[in-house]
């Protein structure tokens, strides 16, 4: 067992695990936030077929090359094609056919014209400027060529790749399976929401915290409840957690007092600890073991901390767990709108929004950076990081920062 590490160090310990994935078939309505499980290609061009961006004409541009004001070009109207009708009437010289968006263009024709650009009755168009041929069609494939790669494996479908996808008439997509994150809350001072709160006792308000991150990660979080400061009570709980679930989450116990009883709990349970405890505020206070090719997480039980913890340290694995391609969150370099007042002697987590300023990006760092704040969670979009051994630092210092 690794202590006191870094936290890069113990990213790629966790990310090193391998992630046992399944995969299913889902109905393409109810694929949105999955995770494709093969590369999506296209069967036919998108759109299949040469069509109008408008309504207007179609016709031989080449029959107006000497249209103008005073010698306006005057053509008759072969039919009208609505969208959703294919043409059987070849557009000939002399002629033009009366054409709605998204019509298919009919043979022979090559440019269109909108319809308010011209002077028209039943039968004849009149066209007093010279059109250019091969304009103003908007061609099949011009969007998607056939056999195009349209998304790769371990891509999350969002809601313009739901739409992509349907133009190629495909009603099902294979995902891999949601992992299934069991979360474990430690502690005899926890309550369950909905009960009268007894003396010293606080809300179990970690699960929901937690799980609604999970959500937005892609996986399924389940409440494996709460369990008092017992290691034997502890480690049982974590082992029937781990038979529903692909990983399992601890808060609570991860630090260094007398009831802290994460690492005791998984060695009791036969797990192998990995590491315990980072160099990194908040959410330094963090244990990692592997049981039957699972990964146990043990988070602190201060809100805040365990957050961070999750983001910083775990967010990459549980991506993996999900067959995601893009494990780690994008980094960016911000400039501070506020000076930080302290040395930094650790690696340290900062919770802020991205704002833009004079066309840079600068981090606003938000009120409540305790261990135990959620409050600062909210509208939090970047994760700044302060490196190890840090003075304190101006308004207007570069530092990095991941969204989140």
């Amino acid at each position: 067992m690794l202590k006191n590490i870094e936290a890069d160090q113990a990213l790629h310990m966790i990310c090193a695990l391998e992630a046992a994935l399944e995969i299913e078939s889902v109905k393409l309505m109810e694929a949105q936030g999955r995770v494709l499980a093969a590369d999506i290609v296209a069967l036919i061009p998108s759109p299949p077929f040469d069509r109008s961006p408008f309504d207007g004409y179609a016709f031989r541009g080449e029959d107006t090359r000497a249209a103008g004001k005073e010698h306006p070009v005057t053509l008759r109207i072969t039919e009208e094609i609505p969208a959703g009708k294919a043409s059987e009437i070849e557009v000939t010289s002399g002629y033009a056919a009366k054409i709605l968006t998204g019509a298919p263009i009919p043979k022979g024709a090559n440019t269109t014209i909108k319809y308010e650009e011209t002077v028209f009755t039943p039968t004849e168009v009149t066209i007093y400027e010279a059109v250019c041929p091969n304009t103003d069609v908007i061609y099949a494939g011009d969007d998607i060529k056939a056999g195009t790669r349209i998304a790769e494996k371990g891509t999350t479908i969002t809601a313009p790749l739901l739409g992509i996808i349907a133009s190629q008439g495909i009603s099902e997509v294979t995902v891999f399976k949601r992992p299934v994150i069991a979360i474990l809350n430690t502690g005899s001072e926890l309550a369950e929401i909905g009960t009268v709160l007894g003396p010293a006792m606080i809300y179990n308000s970690n699960v929901y915290t937690l799980s609604g991150y999970l959500r937005d990660m892609g996986a399924l979080p389940i409440n494996a409840g709460i369990v008092k400061d017992d290691p034997d009570s502890i480690a049982e709980k974590i082992g029937c957690a781990l038979e529903v679930a692909d990983m399992v989450i601890t808060t609570g116990g991860a630090s260094v007092g007398d009831y802290d009883w994460a690492v005791t709990s998984a060695e009791k349970l036969g797990a192998e600890v990995l590491f315990w405890k980072i160099n990194m505020k908040p959410g330094g206070s963090m244990m990692a073991a592997v049981k039957d090719s699972k990964l146990i997480l043990g988070l602190s039980g201060n809100p805040g901390a365990a957050v961070l913890g999750l983001l910083r340290i775990a967010l990459p694995y549980i991506r993996k767990l999900c067959g995601r391609a893009d494990l780690l969150p994008p980094v960016i370099n911000v400039i501070l709108k506020a000076p930080l007042k302290k040395s930094n002697p650790k690696l340290r987590l900062l919770r802020g929004r991205l704002e833009v300023s004079g066309g840079k990006a600068c981090f606003v760092q938000n009120e409540g950076q305790g261990n135990g704040a959620v409050s600062s969670l909210i509208g939090c979009d970047l994760l700044g990081e302060i490196e190890a051994g840090s003075p304190p630092l101006p308004e207007g210092a570069i530092i990095k920062a991941y969204r989140i």
